[in-house]
């Protein structure tokens, strides 16, 4: 019989997991707001601040398991909710002004081999972070999954979005993607802070 892991395990888990993110979106960061840049796309850039803010969710994840397993959750899970909306306003403006002027982005080969790259990193991460914040109940936790969820997500969206500009030249395939993650990142920033009413204030230690 499998043996549960006990708390302390799994509050490593999810600190080593945090740590992962960091180290990971930093990089990953830097190499898709140089690409964005470089191509003109506003999807790409805007795949970079989302792991700028992914670094900042995992920093509030750090955060919160240090003062213990179920502490700090109201104000950890509306930082977490405010990084979500931070990133849906950004990607909305712009894709609306792209779309509206008719910017057209350039082609980027290096974004599409980051975005696989991506995927094949970050999908048995979020799988972990999710396994781990159910078995610890903690809500800040499951939320920074999904929100590494969201990344995996706006990573094959962005496939196709720049595929589609590379191969058909459709322009407005890059905003119009960026406009679908800047839904369900408000959707998720809404999720968040709902959760956040569940859990009663909390002083941090």
């Amino acid at each position: 019989m499998t043996t549960r892991p006990d708390e302390n395990t799994l509050v490593r888990r999810g600190l080593a997991l945090a740590w992962l993110i960091v180290v990971w979106d930093v990089l990953e960061g830097g190499v898709a707001v140089t690409a964005g840049l470089a191509a003109e796309s506003i999807a790409l850039v805007g795949f970079g601040i989302d792991s700028a803010i992914e670094v900042f969710a995992a920093a509030v994840v750090i955060w919160q398991l240090r003062g213990g397993a179920q502490a700090r959750m109201r104000p950890a899970l509306r930082l977490i909710a405010l990084s979500f909306y931070v990133l849906a306003a950004y990607v909305a403006f712009e894709s609306a002004r792209d779309l509206i002027t008719q910017d057209k982005a350039g082609e980027s080969l290096v974004g599409v081999i980051l975005n696989i790259v991506a995927l094949a990193v970050m999908v048995p991460v979020a799988i972990a972070q999710q396994r781990t914040g159910r078995a610890l109940g903690n809500p800040v936790l499951s939320a920074q999954a999904n929100e590494t969820w969201l990344s995996n997500y706006l990573s094959l969206s962005l496939l196709a979005g720049l595929g589609l500009n590379i191969t058909v030249g459709w322009w407005w395939a890059d905003p119009l993607v960026a406009l679908i993650v800047a839904g369900l990142a408000a959707k998720s920033g809404h999720e968040a802070w709902e959760e956040s009413r569940n859990h009663s204030p909390q002083t941090a230690p």
